[in-house]
């Protein structure tokens, strides 16, 4: 017997697509929590604690171009973790995504310094701020659409909106944890070793977010398409021939 979309996400559909829904922005929030901590930190610290041999001036604006680095490799994410996430389903890719970025944040916050390690300090910034890039990439355009595929009929564009409340939420989150451990330790300690404290709590916060994201189900679209045997080799590829109609 057919039913109705109205009809398939009423009652408990209702109920898992609302706690997909803050289950995305849990995790975009914390996602972004970790992208905009590298900024207040490449703004305040990284300047004397990764480029001390240089200028003031000239420090600050190497500290704010490893900042654009993640930036710069968002996209190479999204296209990695989109190709993926229509290949083996949403939930794997958003999962390794946090993880991803909790990994590299942390890592951040345990990096020795310039006067430690030397050249190899910055180097390990950069990568570490690459991975947090590919990781917030993957998050982006996964998590609207898993959100998006479980919202009710006539209400995607709302649920789709979820994810997106995540980028002032970490913004917020990330400024006032800087600002708290900055007031409690004191300027001197705070900017010899206190900075790293917030950095270090994103692999709480990340199992904190992982624990939720693990609850969620599978995209029903997903689910469809590959109780179908409908999944494609190389979604990728297939995603690029939309834009290309004589490639077909």
């Amino acid at each position: 017997m057919n039913t109705s979309p109205h009809e398939e996400h009423s009652g408990g559909a209702r109920a898992t697509a609302g706690r997909t829904a803050l289950a995305t922005l849990a995790g975009t929030t914390l996602e972004w929590y970790d992208f905009f901590l590298y900024g207040t930190a490449a703004a305040l610290i990284f300047n004397e604690q990764f480029f001390p041999s240089l200028s003031p001036a000239a420090g600050t604006l190497a500290a704010f171009s490893t900042f654009a680095v993640g930036f710069i490799a968002r996209p190479l994410g999204g296209l990695v973790f989109g190709h993926y996430g229509d290949r083996i389903g949403r939930k794997a890719t958003l999962v390794v995504s946090l993880v991803l970025m909790g990994i590299g944040s942390t890592l951040i916050g345990a990096i020795p310094s310039y006067g430690s390690i030397g050249f190899w300090a910055p180097v390990l910034l950069v990568t570490l701020r690459i991975v947090q890039g590919i990781g917030l990439g993957g998050e982006g355009a996964g998590a609207t659409l898993m959100s998006m595929e479980h919202a009710p009929p006539g209400k995607k564009n709302l649920y789709a909106g979820f994810p997106q409340m995540g980028t002032p939420g970490g913004l917020v989150l990330a400024n006032v944890i800087f600002l708290v451990t900055n007031a409690v330790m004191g300027d001197h300690a705070f900017t010899s070793w206190g900075w790293r404290i917030p950095f270090l709590l994103s692999f709480v916060l990340v199992a904190v977010g992982l624990v939720i994201r693990l609850r969620v189900t599978e995209s029903p679209s997903f689910d469809r398409v590959r109780a179908q045997d409908q999944v494609v080799r190389f979604p990728l590829a297939e995603s690029m021939k939309v834009g290309f109609p004589g490639s077909r």
